[in-house]
């Protein structure tokens, strides 16, 4: 009896997007499924120390900037407008709970065996869990590995988990930072630096290459920065955090710029210089699983490894470590499983910072089409041209939309403004379909809207935008 309990058709290692999503599928496939995870919720970092609580806090922190600067323009008078960081800390981990209690119940509705431990390969098919002292094995045809990612640490910049953070520390602040140093302008520092600034910190943000987003589309990303910089947010380009000390609460910053030393003085050091694999303790290279030099899983097309029955998708295996991604592909793997057509169109997953504006990409940035000998038109459209973004207070950025020129194919879309978030799905959608810039461009948009702008950048890659 207990040799049925413990024989699944798939064990997922690992319980965020990636792998509860996989594993719901899987058993809508009609696959006898087990998930381990190792934390005491589901959800994994992106339920509850990232995606999520990032946005409630970037929600949050944006109706208080706007509160702050902008209602007044709406005709709202506020007074003494004060901010009570706990209730808003408590809210954000109201909104983690309610979701990761979601994720709880999907897996009862389909009958997905949650395992709590700590999980290790011991062979193709088999996997032990140990949890509390005790263990137990499993074992099944397939095994999944969603283990997801961590935060790099700086060898220079070890954490301490107060003055020099991550972001995952950065979440549950107790007080707002003075002056706040993130370094690394990626997404992630970015959204997190916003945070802060808005709430009342002095932030500066310390980048080694020579701009912020440095994966997306070069003229968005510029106009992105001057938005951030009329909020507050100061940038320092072309230099490398060398090191840091703390001294009565207070955080010493030594950097290098070219040649050039320097020092920043602040209370707070959040490094955010991108996600290392999570594979540590799983016993992949013990099972034969190949990893490459940087620690990440080798898999095929279809997502297994060079182990037959060994799967692993989302950012254990590389590239965009986007939480979307690792849903499609958890999806993709598990019907491979099932002898289905299980596939990701990697240029049709959108790329959001969650900023204020927002910038949401998704194709080909100009810069990469250009690279590939592509030639190109392009069309733009500003937000200041836009009815629905006038009446709503939002005249910064714009979308940017680029074509083929000889096919008229949608190679991508850009769009820095707001709700980008939610509109850039149509030109997911437009890619995965395969539409031409023109198909956007015929296309009715309801009036007034934000996705009209689109349709007029479309319509601009032909010269033919009609307000601007």
């Amino acid at each position: 009896m207990a040799e049925t309990k413990d024989r699944f058709d798939l064990i997922v290692i690992g319980a965020g997007p990636g792998g509860y999503v996989a594993a719901i599928r899987a058993a809508q496939l009609g696959m006898r499924v087990a998930c381990v995870e190792k934390d005491a919720t589901l959800g994994g970092t992106c339920l509850n120390v990232g995606c999520i609580p990032s946005k409630a806090l970037l929600d949050s922190s944006e109706h208080f900037y706007l509160a702050r600067h902008r209602f007044a323009n709406h005709g709202i008078k506020v007074g003494n407008l004060e901010l009570d960081l706990p209730a808003m800390m408590q809210r954000k981990d109201q909104v983690v709970q309610g979701l990761t209690r979601g994720v709880a119940g999907l897996f009862r509705k389909n009958k997905i065996e949650h395992v709590r431990g700590t999980a290790k390969v011991t062979a193709p098919g088999k996997v032990r869990i140990d949890s509390g002292g005790e263990s137990r094995s499993l074992t099944a045809a397939n095994i999944l590995i969603a283990t997801g990612s961590a935060p790099v640490e700086l060898k220079s910049l070890p954490f301490d988990g107060r003055h020099i953070i991550n972001s995952t520390e950065a979440l549950a602040l107790s007080e707002v930072p003075k002056r706040m140093v993130v370094v690394g302008a990626g997404a992630i520092g970015l959204e997190l630096g916003s945070v802060w600034s808005r709430l009342g910190s002095e932030v500066l943000v310390i980048e080694f290459l020579d701009r912020c987003a440095p994966a997306m589309d070069r003229e968005m990303t510029a106009a992105l920065q001057k938005s951030l910089e009329k909020q507050g947010l100061k940038f320092r380009f072309n230099t490398t955090a060398t090191g840091a000390t703390v001294k009565d609460g207070m955080v010493t910053l030594s950097w290098k710029a070219k040649e050039q030393p320097g020092e920043e003085q602040c209370d707070v050091v959040l490094v955010s210089v991108g996600r290392r694999p999570y594979t540590e303790g799983l016993g992949l290279r013990e099972a034969g699983v190949e990893l490459d030099s940087k620690g990440f899983v080798v898999v095929d097309k279809h997502f297994q490894t060079n182990v037959k029955g060994i799967y692993a998708i989302g950012d254990v295996i590389g590239g965009a470590m986007l939480a979307h991604k690792a849903e499609e592909e958890g999806v993709a793997a598990v019907e491979t499983m099932a002898g289905r057509s299980g596939h990701v169109n990697y240029a049709a997953v959108p790329n959001v910072i969650y900023t204020h504006p927002e910038l949401a990409s998704v194709g080909l940035t100009e810069e990469e089409a250009r690279g590939r000998g592509i030639a190109v038109r392009i069309g733009k459209f500003p937000w200041i041209a836009n009815g629905r973004a006038k009446a709503m207070d939002e005249s910064d950025g714009f979308v940017k939309v680029i074509g083929d020129a000889e096919t008229d194919r949608l190679l991508g879309m850009h769009i820095l403004g707001p709700r980008a978030s939610d509109i850039i799905a149509e030109g997911a959608v437009a890619i995965e379909l395969m539409s031409s810039v023109e198909d956007i461009a015929r296309s009715a948009h309801a009036h007034p809207t934000l996705p009209e702008a689109i349709k007029e950048a479309a319509l601009a890659v032909d010269k033919r935008a009609i307000h601007f």
